[in-house]
């Protein structure tokens, strides 16, 4: 019988690859989508293919609407999107694309279905190497989050099942994610990575998910099956 796992799948490059990675290590996946008041639906339409071409046991949507706290580019529209950054600028700082803990409240909401699921298992992509300097991409952080884990759940206080976070895209580059998507057989073509797409979900081009999508699949010698604005 195979362990369940809970995925994170965004719709993007990182989430799909992470869920491929999840399926060839023997995992039955049930994948998580946040619709968290973001710019655009183009992700969640992203999320509903990947799920449906990875046949996951079960694709939940859960509603989080962060937007109503604002303080992000990404659920504000009165905060623009950045665009045409270099990779120094985007290695500087916090950008304004930063969603106050998001990645805190999503895996939250995975580890509670995990519990649920009687799983111990779950996935998110995030990547310390080429990212726009969020504080909730970091390694750091998520041990932390693990040791959260054991504290707040029965199984980890009853010591009956140890949650772990796994991260397997975290230490590599954006171009060693797009050939290891390619090694797992990932479509691309179904996935979405723009901050700020054009109407009808056509990537903008020039956001730095965009411009770091764009970068990988350059330095990894593939075209990148999206076209952008």
């Amino acid at each position: 019988m195979r362990r369940k796992a809970v995925v994170l799948l965004s719709g993007g490059l990182d989430s799909t690859t992470c869920l491929a990675l999840a399926k060839k290590a023997g995992y039955e996946p049930y994948a998580l989508t946040l619709s968290y008041g973001q710019r655009h639906a183009a992700e969640l339409a992203a999320a509903r293919r990947v799920a449906k071409a990875y046949g996951v046991r079960k694709h939940l949507f859960l509603d989080l609407p962060l937007d109503a706290f604002g303080g992000s580019a990404l659920t504000d529209r009165r905060i623009k999107v950045p665009k045409g950054r270099s990779s120094k600028a985007m290695g500087k700082g916090i950008p304004s694309t930063y969603v106050p803990a998001r990645n805190t409240v999503f895996l939250s909401m995975a580890l509670a279905w995990a519990e649920t699921l009687g799983a111990q298992d779950l996935f998110i992509g995030v990547n310390a190497l080429d990212y726009s300097g969020y504080p909730d991409c970091r390694p750091e952080f998520i041990r932390s989050f693990e040791r959260l884990a054991k504290l707040a759940t029965k199984k980890g206080v009853e010591g009956k099942g140890r949650f772990k976070v796994h991260t397997p895209l975290l230490r590599l580059s954006k171009a060693g994610i797009v050939r290891l998507g390619k090694k797992l057989g990932v479509d691309f073509s179904l996935t979405h990575s723009c901050y700020d797409p054009k109407k009808g979900g056509r990537a903008c081009g020039r956001c730095d998910s965009c411009l770091l999508r764009t970068k990988g699949f350059q330095e990894a010698g593939m075209p990148d099956p999206i076209k952008s604005a």
